[in-house]
């Protein structure tokens, strides 16, 4: 193609919103450098944290870190959908674009571990839009027909930030100085390229059609899901220290659930300009992809947290490996969310990948429910593979759900309340199911302790080798484990299988309590109501309903 008839082709598509392949694949190329950025960013600074923290001498507020980020990272995902659905997406993604690189610099230079939990929550305002308003762009240019063939794509970004992520923060971490500056704040700075790229690529190719809408900002609706959903979030971070029922989480709880109450009756209120409409409930299909988005979070997110953990702590590898052992749930992942979107694309079908998604998610559950301390890694893998399978298929098609059952006009707000659900799912899941593992590892220090009381009375010379001396008398094995299970690595196996096989025992009931709740969703699958995917972009069916306005005005 010329470059004039290239000139041609921009110029209208700026006008129509239809855009040939190339131009989606451009535009998509920006949008998941976005998306990269904000995945890549949660799994690249968890894995450096403890060498930040041990060097900006905070390591007892690095909670407030991850917490800060995840707040607004959460409370801005809806107010990004329903301002994009009034104002445009593509100056709101170049704006969370910019937000998230210029608080990456910020945090990179960071001085205190306050100053940089404030960076953070900046950054989280900017990663707040990039995963919905990618989404949402998509919809926007792609019909629903084709649009699971490039979500396989999304899928990919995702899964291998997931394993990147881990790999580059260990590395930065580990190194004292790259080009004069410290390590680890390399973290924040790799953003600022990869943000750029981003830039350069939603500025040049995404031109599409934006006409102002009429209607009032939900301000009240913006406070009240903060009054809403930050004392949730907070307690849900630090319940497991505070304890469920103290007096500070308790308090969370009924702030939160004020905050809820005020949300609902303002949205009822607000009616069509309310920032999460309570008409989209009205179809069967958004209100099922809606629950079953918020159990699939609660029981992923919960489940996958522990993985890493026994691949840690059970086989003694380090963050970066553990990031390189869960290549099989990503290649899992990529190759299920490719085939489901092509096959979803030619078909048109997609309930039986909602179907087919979770029953493979509770499957590896109950496969993973039989772990021992003596599986080895293969095994461990298998589960892996089909957790994987099971996500590829599900996590696309439950987006795609969402977008295809409402109108045009509120693509925005429905991809924003997907993900929203998906990630307070998400975030429910984390710290219930972390809690079951500690709590349970907890209730077997007893047992833990007898049988090292018993290796060591078969084999008294044991405690006289130094990386022994850990266990010392009357010391709290599920403490020592649950605040730092390096010294694993290096006792002997006679003390150190007992805690591994404790912690297993452990992760067995996480994983058979996440195959119940995945279960449920199961069932719920089968209740969802199969809309037929539509063959027209958002902008191409906008342009047709104003047309249509405007027809009957006259």
């Amino acid at each position: 193609m010329s470059r004039e008839a290239r000139k041609a082709a921009a110029a209208e598509s700026a006008v129509t919103g239809v855009m040939t392949h190339r131009q989606i694949m451009m535009v998509l190329f920006g949008l998941m450098s976005g998306m990269f950025l904000s995945s890549l960013d949660q799994s690249i600074v968890g894995s450096a944290m403890r060498t930040i923290a041990d060097d900006l001498k905070g390591l007892d507020v690095q909670a407030w870190v991850t917490t800060a980020y995840m707040i607004t990272s959460t409370i801005t995902t809806p107010i990004y959908g329903k301002l994009g659905d009034l104002f445009g997406r593509r100056r709101l993604f170049i704006f969370a674009i910019g937000v998230f690189v210029l608080a990456s610099v910020g945090a990179s230079f960071s001085t205190s571990m306050y100053e940089l939990a404030a960076w953070r929550a900046v950054q989280g305002i900017g990663a707040g839009g990039l995963f919905t308003l990618a989404l949402t762009v998509m919809a926007d240019i792609v019909p629903p027909r084709d649009r699971a063939r490039y979500m396989g794509m999304f899928m990919a970004v995702f899964g291998t930030s997931s394993v990147i992520g881990p790999l580059v923060g260990g590395l930065f971490a580990g190194a004292d100085q790259i080009l004069w500056i410290t390590g680890w704040r390399w973290v924040f700075l790799i953003n600022l390229p990869i943000g750029i790229v981003a830039l350069f690529m939603v500025v040049n190719f995404l031109h599409i059609p934006h006409h102002k809408v009429k209607g009032r900002i939900d301000w009240w609706g913006a406070v009240t899901i903060i009054i809403a959903v930050v004392p949730l979030l907070v307690v849900a971070e630090n319940g497991r220290d505070w304890g469920w029922g103290s007096a500070s989480s308790l308090t969370c709880y009924v702030i939160g659930a004020l905050g809820t109450v005020a949300f609902i009756l303002i949205e009822r209120s607000m009616g069509t300009d309310a920032l999460l409409p309570l008409r989209l409930f009205k179809s069967n299909a958004f209100s099922f992809s809606t629950i079953i988005g918020v159990i699939v979070g609660v029981g992923m997110f919960g489940g996958m947290m522990t993985i890493p953990l026994i691949l840690q702590i059970v086989y003694g590898a380090t963050a970066t490996e553990s990031g390189l052992l869960m290549l099989p749930m990503v290649l899992g992942m990529m190759t299920a969310s490719i085939l489901s979107g092509r096959l979803t694309s030619k078909t048109g079908r997609y309930k039986w990948f909602m179907i087919s998604g979770t029953a493979f998610m509770t499957a590896s559950y109950f496969y993973l429910a039989n772990l021992t301390y003596e599986w080895q890694i293969w095994q461990v893998s298998i589960g892996m593979v089909i957790l994987g399978a099971g996500l590829g298929q599900l996590m696309q098609t439950l987006s795609l759900v969402a977008q295809n059952s409402v109108e045009a006009r509120d693509i925005g707000v429905a991809t924003s309340s997907a993900t929203f659900f998906r990630q307070m799912g998400g975030t429910a899941g984390v710290a219930v199911f972390i809690s079951i593992l500690f709590s349970t590892l907890k209730d077997k220090a007893p047992e833990m302790g007898k049988a090292i009381a018993a290796a060591i009375q078969k084999n008294p010379a044991l405690m006289a080798k130094p990386e022994n001396q850990v266990f010392k008398p009357g010391s709290n094995l599920g403490d020592m484990i649950s605040t730092d299970s390096s010294f694993l690595k290096h006792v002997s196996p006679e003390l150190g299988n007992p805690i591994k096989q404790a912690f297993a025992e452990s992760a067995v009931t996480v994983f058979g309590t996440a195959a119940i709740v995945v279960g449920i969703a199961f069932v719920l699958t089968w209740f969802v109501k199969e809309v037929a995917l539509r063959t027209k972009s958002g902008v191409e069916e906008a342009a047709e309903a104003r047309a249509a306005q405007a027809a009957n005005m006259h």
